[in-house]
């Protein structure tokens, strides 16, 4: 493709000579080096692994493996790599900036309150929060994508006599139980054999508790985890759960049906709703007084938000009860009570996103010292009717392991997601930093409120991109004349790490060269997230996007690399990428 035409009007078209791509000064520059009379041999390119890429155990077997990826082009030559070759070995599915064949890690015998987990929040949706419809798909397409928590919310269908899965107060379409059971069954390990956990919404009566007992106990079979005792003292290893289905529900509250209750005898009782439920409401309609919720018979009263398990568990199905392996709900009493720890047991606590940003302001310590044995989820707050997310870094800062997200959309928040979670294999298990996990001499916790000192410096190179014509009709982005692409570079994670900054626009240009260096100071490397944003430039001020990616830093590999480009949902694309550099470099007391 050496021209490329536009029309400008019905009689004028602008012809544009495309620029044939060539390889980055510093790339000819290492190729030199690295060569002999214009070729490069294995034991050449061995070497350029090792010293450039950092890859200290490089052999002629990796070496020859490259090799092969090139061999199918005119330009390869059988005595080696002339430049272009090279160039495009460098561009190629085995140079990218994650390892090629990522495997686990990361060691998984720690209990599960040690790791992130791949988070969505109801699941089932599969648009807004407040319309859309109920379908087992989202829930398939997130267990592919490697989540490991399905959150599920359970109400009684029309009839009273089965149970259905939709979103309590709003026109959402519901979805049968049994499907979305049947669903996670058999997609639960499609990408991943670490644990699936079902966080059940439950807002049933006894008998449909029954029924959800037999139905659960039937799919799984012997998928199912059922602890020896009723209580946990610690919770397991992901290792020890491999290929198992993990329940975790509070105890019911609304329609609770307790024969001893002199409300049960007044036909039409009042109900308590799920604290989770309530805290949405609260937020999605500003009231503090009464909301009216789907199904209910009358008005729901918002009563104070305790859930007590121990007087909760002795109302509830035994067959019920026994599914429930990872026990959540918050005890009497505030933050004080909800944070405190029994070394007996361990349990999960649900905050709002809002509840965490109030929390962490006088708890901050707290909250980290109650996520080393128990589990925190969080969960958006009910006004993101549109499924939008939220800053993750302030649960991920604080210890709390189920940060869940709304997956049915796309955004800056839902790509860092991913991006943390590309790491260790993209199992959806990611262990959380020593820091978070550690208890001092003086029974000290890490303080995420402390100012941190900058330990290491990551170093970026954006040399060039290509791709877009291939991918890309070639007026999608510019009717009359090629793209002005240029690279928003950036770091997501702690406060005192995120920054972002960015190329120039290089104009008409479909494989662009922009040869810029950033540097970024870094406090907490085992957290930050790089981000990666092509947009194209339009001089209305509304720039284009144009691809994306975010990728966890304590897994990038250095030296020149390949960068495949995401669509907004994270999708990758088939051609588009960036070569970049990459150097994380440790910060000496001295310095």
């Amino acid at each position: 493709m050496s021209k490329q035409s536009f029309r400008v009007c019905f009689c004028f078209k602008r012809i544009f000579k495309l620029r044939a791509i060539e390889p980055p000064q510093d790339v000819q520059n290492l190729f030199n080096h690295y060569s002999e009379n214009g070729t490069m041999t294995l034991e050449h390119l061995r070497r350029f692994l090792i010293n450039i890429q950092g890859e200290e155990h490089a052999t002629k077997d990796d070496a020859q493996a490259i090799f092969n990826t090139v061999k199918h082009l005119s330009i390869f030559q059988r005595r080696g790599l002339h430049l272009e070759a090279f160039f495009r070995c460098l561009l190629g599915d085995l140079n990218t900036a994650l390892p090629p064949s990522p495997t686990v890690h990361h060691d998984m015998n720690a209990p599960l309150s040690h790791y992130y987990l791949f988070t969505g929040h109801n699941s089932y949706l599969t648009g807004n929060q407040l319309s859309s419809n109920s379908s087992v798909e989202p829930i398939i397409d997130a267990l592919k994508r490697n989540v490991r928590v399905i959150e599920l919310d359970l109400w009684a269908n029309d009839k009273k006599d089965d149970v259905e899965v939709r979103h309590g107060g709003t026109a959402t379409s519901p979805v049968k139980l049994l499907k979305c059971l049947q669903a996670i069954k058999e997609y639960a390990f499609h990408s991943s054999e670490y644990p699936v956990v079902i966080t059940f919404e439950d807002h049933l009566t006894r008998t449909l508790q029954e029924k959800v007992a037999k139905m659960v106990t039937e799919t799984f079979g012997d998928m199912l985890f059922r602890p020896e005792t009723e209580y946990l003292s610690e919770f397991p290893s992901p290792e020890s759960l491999k290929k198992r289905i993990i329940i975790s529900t509070k105890p019911p509250k609304e329609y609770l049906d307790t024969r001893s209750s002199s409300k049960g005898r007044e036909g039409k009782k009042k109900t308590k709703d799920s604290t989770e439920e309530q805290t949405r409401m609260k937020e999605r309609h500003g009231s503090r007084d009464k909301i009216e919720t789907e199904g209910s018979m009358n008005e729901v009263e918002l009563e104070e938000e305790d859930i007590h398990q121990d007087e909760d568990l002795q109302n509830a199905v035994p067959d019920y009860r026994r599914l429930i392996a990872i026990h959540a709900g918050k005890l009497e009493g505030g933050l004080d009570s909800w944070l405190s720890i029994d070394p007996y047991k361990v349990r999960r606590l649900s905050l709002s996103e809002q509840e965490l940003e109030n929390a962490v302001r006088t708890h901050g310590t707290e909250i980290v010292r109650f996520t080393q044995r128990n589990l925190l989820r969080i969960y958006p707050k009910g006004t993101r009717i549109d499924s939008s997310n939220y800053n993750p870094f302030v649960g991920w800062m604080h210890g709390a392991q189920m940060v869940a997200f709304n997956m049915q959309g796309h955004g800056k928040y839902l790509n860092i997601m991913q991006g943390l979670f590309r790491a260790n294999g993209g199992c959806g298990y990611v262990k959380k930093p020593d820091f978070l996990l550690e208890v001092g001499e003086n029974n000290e916790i890490f303080d995420p409120s402390e100012p941190l000192p900058v330990i290491k410096v990551l170093k970026v190179k954006v040399y060039m991109g290509e791709g877009w014509h291939l991918d890309f009709h070639h007026t999608h982005f510019d009717l009359y004349s090629p793209p002005d692409f240029y690279v928003k570079v950036g770091i997501a994670g702690a406060p005192e790490d995120t920054k972002t900054m960015e190329t120039k626009p290089i104009e008409d240009d479909w494989a662009p060269s922009w040869n810029h260096s950033f540097e970024f100071p870094l406090t907490v490397p085992e957290l930050a997230i790089l981000r990666v944003e092509v947009r194209e430039y339009d001089t209305s001020g509304k720039s284009e996007f144009a691809g994306q990616t975010c990728l966890p830093i304590a897994e990038l590999r250095s030296g020149i690399r390949a960068v495949p480009l995401h669509s907004r949902k994270g999708e990758k694309y088939k051609s588009v990428r960036l070569l970049m550099r990459f150097n994380l470099e440790e910060i000496s007391d001295s310095d």
